[in-house]
């Protein structure tokens, strides 16, 4: 025996078998058995399978130092043989192994499960003999447009058909016929919007006979508001969008802007490079404004804990890992997750590799344990408003600032009057507060206005009287009156102290964004304040008891400079009865600010044109005209201020100085004997030409590079998913060597380049796609195709499949006219099941179901809870989105079928659609049930349909006569009520039959 190797299975993946059949498929439909054979699309999948897991790029698992994932190790000398001899198979030790009926020889080993089949066996003696080339992995080779040839047949509309064509031709198949206009604009609406198609909208597109009628369907609905929330439907599951954190008890979290940012990314057509930047690095990016943050959120919606045991260390050691996990499968359609613990064991990528990616995203401001906090963002709604009190404001202040003929001639008059006072270096007071009139702010305390005829009043109508035992204070702050503070001001304030019951300290406190700014007369009893400095300033004795006295302290004892904006007041004794009076600050003659003095002691004809226009623009804010403009732009401001505090929060990424990374030896946090990394991408995919230590933002460039190969292809073949019902690639979540080579490589490449051609033009794509010949073929599946082809792999038929979750509650909540089509906002809370929380802890929630519109509101919007996921969503396959979900699995249970006949919202759909039948259904049975098969699959229903339908009808409508009970109850299923005095039992009756027509499956099939 020529030494020896093993070769073991690391997993079967379910795609080989697809590969094994197209790759017969491709060796019988060309007619030559002797093809030449594609390393990539025929022999890697089998290596990678069968081999790698032993002989593959992860050294710590490599057994007899052979390596079959590159040309040098499969050729090595082994001694007197090797594994492959390029052109010469029978002196191939990997093929004589594959052959052996030794058990202890024979490769892959028997307990491993796997042995290749003679086909596969064949495949791998025809590459050796053809010279056993090596190619680099297809989704690793940089994007080259193919040009798309025979584009003169008359079956095919654009590129994408060129391509299909031609496979089929090869494979001597012939393309579907093209789907009736029915099926047509339903396939649309689903596919572009996720909603049904109107019975109007049917009709106007079966009867439009133009040209361009196909193509102008396709462009209303990409221009729909609700085009938005199909692709963002998509893209949540990709990025693992939820409204809790995950783990341990799963807690609440606010992060609905962001999902209104994605809707509105696809609705506006953001470029999709701009979309990556945005979400990877937003915080980073150059004049990052608020929709940037937002978009930044992406990196905060991993799972995170607030457990207390929870190890801070280990938790940011998953946090980290799991932005590699998802940052790699979102973007750039890879596996790296393997690495996190070794090399791996299928593509070129390292654990370094891993633990460099997870550099990028060390310099994330968060704790191992705890929620990441929030912040506040504007709502879609309030975005509107705000700007458009924004433009208000901003167009009061342009009027603010004109000068008209007779504004200029007073001004000249008040010049010479207060150029005057400045002379006579005259002061006056400057009321503040007395009788009513306090500073447009906040009033805290007790005050207590009494009348002359209730005790002494020094000024006005009013004075405010303040008994106490101990401190007590009235006061106000936040005033938008402000006082503006010049040189040499003097703050007084009136007071009157009772004989009977005297007051032991009386002291006036000032805010200028601090209260540290006091003076009292009496006992040092107030405590607010230290020492005697402008703090707690002692000006004296009390004064004399029974009259009215002036206060004063001056500005600077009190350490309130010029130019300071007073916002606030305090009046505050110690014990004692004492009344308070008005009170403000006196001031120069002039009252105006040292500056203004300075401007005015000028000659006019020496003064500069910023200081005329100073000038000028002082005085104006005194007119009354500008003091009702200024009235006007304060209420707007309160409007402002009022929106803004109801703002919604949400998660973004804050930036901070970088933690240490270590690559973790087996992933084991613990273990730091790892070494440390910087940010880097994988090393066989090249590096980043930066300066100093890299970025997020930096790697976000390189995922949006147009020389990256993988990010153009893995969005491309998604998209192909969406509408053709499975990618390329099959694989969406792996382009790598345990991933499908693409039935159509050649295509995957010219869309790819297109997409990026196109400036990253995510509408531009899908018309594409959606406008081909190969989009519009019927789903309806012949022998030939069924035989040949039974995976749809060669797309000569369109696809068919069960609507998603969400789509089919939107469904029947637009087919029966309950749908709420609101865009965007705060996630929502439809029907559910008494108690299904009850197992949720620290702290017990329990699930209070929304109403009016808010109930019925796209699924889009419906609250996910990742560890208890709405039942009807967990029913129709919904992801719980702990991790990255590029495609949806899809079931087809009866407990389905229940849910759709029981589910508190079918039900309530289905009654208010039992509604509208009757309304407008027309007259007889059959008309009624015609218009309800239209509203609901777009056809009428069939004479087999009526035959079943009409006995079931009669049998609901005699049983609910006859059990007044039983229909009321039905008809009390949902918030939205019955019309009065309608007929009960009818309702009901056709209630049941709504029921049956929104469970057909034709109603919840997407063809």
């Amino acid at each position: 025996m020529k030494g020896w190797f093993f070769v073991r299975r690391y997993s079967f993946s379910e795609t080989v078998a697809a590969l094994a059949i197209v790759a017969g498929i491709v060796l019988s439909g060309s007619g030559d058995a002797e093809a030449a054979v594609d390393y990539n699309r025929d022999i890697r999948p089998i290596l990678s399978d069968a081999c790698f897991k032993c002989h593959g790029p992860d050294k710590n698992t490599r057994e007899a130092d052979l390596r079959l994932d590159t040309f040098a190790g499969a050729i090595a000398d082994l001694g007197d043989y090797a594994a492959v001899v390029p052109g010469k198979p029978d002196e191939s030790e990997l093929l004589e192994r594959l052959h052996s009926t030794d058990r202890k020889e024979v490769m892959p080993p028997p307990k491993t499960g796997r042995q290749l089949t003679d086909a596969e066996k064949a495949l791998l003696r025809q590459w050796i003999k053809e010279g056993a080339k090596y190619d680099r992995h297809w989704s690793l080779v940089k994007v080259k447009k193919p040009k798309a040839s025979g584009m003169k047949d008359a079956w095919i509309k654009n590129a994408i058909d060129a391509f299909i064509l031609r496979r089929l031709k090869e494979e001597r198949v012939s393309p579907s016929r093209e789907a009736d206009r029915v099926t047509l604009i339903r396939r649309l609406s689903f596919d572009l919007t996720g909603l049904p198609p109107t019975p109007a909208e049917v009709k106007a597109f079966v009867s439009d006979r133009s040209p361009k009628a196909y193509e102008n369907i396709v462009a209303r609905l990409l221009k729909s508001k609700h085009f938005g929330e199909r692709l963002a439907q998509y893209w949540l599951d990709v990025v693992r969008f939820a409204d809790s954190n995950g783990y341990h008890s799963d807690e609440a979290r606010s992060v609905g802007p962001f999902r209104d940012y994605v809707i509105d990314a696809f609705n506006n057509n953001k470029r999709y490079d701009v979309f990556i930047r945005e979400q990877l690095a937003g915080d980073l990016m150059k004049n990052a404004g608020v929709e940037q943050r937002v978009a930044s959120g992406f990196n905060m919606l991993l799972q995170t804990t607030n457990e207390g045991g929870a190890q801070e260390k280990e938790y940011l050691a998953k946090y980290v890992a799991d932005r590699v996990r998802n940052t790699s499968t979102i973007f750039l359609g890879l596996t790296m997750g393997c690495c996190e613990c070794h090399d791996h064991k299928y593509d070129p990528f390292t654990a370094k590799d891993f633990y460099s990616m997870g550099a990028f995203f060390a310099d994330i401001r968060e704790r191992g344990r705890g929620n990441p906090p929030t912040f506040p963002v504007p709502a879609r709604d309030q975005k509107e408003r705000l700007a458009g009190i924004d433009k208000q404001i901003a167009a009061l202040k342009v009027k603010a600032k004109v000068t008209t003929p007779e504004i200029a001639a007073a001004q000249g008059n008040w010049e010479v009057q207060i150029s005057q006072k400045i002379k006579g270096g005259l002061r006056t007071d400057l009321v503040w507060v007395d009788d009513a009139k306090v500073p447009n702010g906040k009033k805290e305390g007790g005050w207590n206005y009494i009348t002359k005829k209730q005790g002494p009043v020094y000024s006005g109508k009013q004075s405010r009287r303040q008994v106490a035992s101990d401190l007590v204070q009235h006061f106000v702050i936040g005033a938008r009156n402000k006082l503006t503070i010049g040189k040499g001001d003097v703050f007084f304030f009136y007071v009157w102290l009772d004989k009977q019951n005297p007051t032991q300290t009386v002291m006036l406190q000032i805010n200028d964004g601090s209260w540290e700014h006091r003076a009292y007369w009496g006992a040092d009893r107030i405590p607010f304040g230290r020492g005697n400095g402008p703090s707690h300033k002692r000006m004296g004795d009390l004064p004399t008891a029974g009259k009215w006295t002036r206060l004063e302290v001056k500005a600077s004892d009190i350490g309130v400079r010029p130019g300071a904006k007073i916002n606030g007041i305090a009046f505050t004794q110690y014990g004692g009865l004492v009344y308070w009076d008005k009170a403000g600050v006196n001031q120069s003659g002039s009252g105006l600010t040292d500056e203004l003095v300075a401007i005015l002691k000028k000659e006019k004809g020496k003064r500069t044109a910023a200081e005329a226009s100073r000038l000028a623009a002082y005085y104006r804010s005194q007119t009354p005209r500008n003091k009702a403009i200024a009235r006007q732009i304060e209420s707007l401001k309160r409007q402002k201020t009022r929106l803004m505090k109801n703002q919604p929060r949400t998660l973004m990424t804050v930036s901070t100085k970088p933690r240490m990374i270590r690559v973790l030896p087996r992933g084991n946090w613990m273990d730091n004997s790892g070494a440390v990394v910087t940010p880097a991408i994988p090393e066989t995919l090249g590096k980043l030409n930066v300066k100093g230590r890299a970025t997020r933002l930096d790697l976000a460039n390189w995922i949006a590079s147009k020389d990256n190969p993988l990010t153009a292809r893995t969005l491309v073949n998604r998209l192909w998913m969406l509408f053709y019902g499975s990618g390329l690639s099959s694989r969406l979540d792996d382009l790598g060597a345990q991933g499908d080579s693409p039935s159509h490589p050649e295509l995957l490449d010219w869309l790819a380049s297109e997409f990026v051609e196109s400036g990253w033009n995510i509408k531009h794509i899908i018309t594409i796609m959606v406008t081909s010949a190969t989009y519009r073929q019927s789903s309806m599946a012949n022998s030939i195709l069924t035989e040949r082809d039974p995976m749809n792999r060669l797309f000569a038929r369109q696809g068919r499949w069960r609507l998603d979750a969400e789509m089919v509650r939107d469904n029947a909540l637009a087919i029966s006219g309950l749908l709420d089509r609101t865009i965007g906002g705060r996630s929502v809370k439809p029907y559910q099941p008494a108690g299904y929380w009850r197992h949720m802890n620290f702290p017990k929630r329990r699930w209070n179901a929304d109403s009016g519109g808010n109930l019925y509101r796209r699924g889009l919007y419906t609250w996910w809870q990742r560890m208890f996921l709405h039942p009807s969503l967990a029913a129709f396959d919904a992801p719980s989105r702990e991790e990255s979900c590029v495609q949806r699995t899809r079931s087809n249970t009866p407990q389905q079928a229940l849910a759709l006949l029981n589910d508190p919202t079918y039900v309530e759909a289905a009654r208010v659609f039992a509604v509208r039948i009757m309304d407008e259904g027309g007259k007889t049975f059959e008309s009624k049930l015609n218009w309800a098969y239209l509203a609901a699959t777009s056809r009428a229903a069939s004479r087999a349909e009526v035959a079943l339908l009409k006995p079931l009808y009669r049998l609901h409508r005699s049983q609910y006569k006859v059990d007044p009970a039983a229909a009321k109850a039905l008809l009390a299923v949902g918030q939205k009520p019955a019309p009065a005095g309608i007929d009960a039992a009818e309702l009901a009756a056709w209630t049941s039959v709504a029921r049956v027509v929104l469970n057909l499956h034709e109603t919840i099939t997407r063809r």
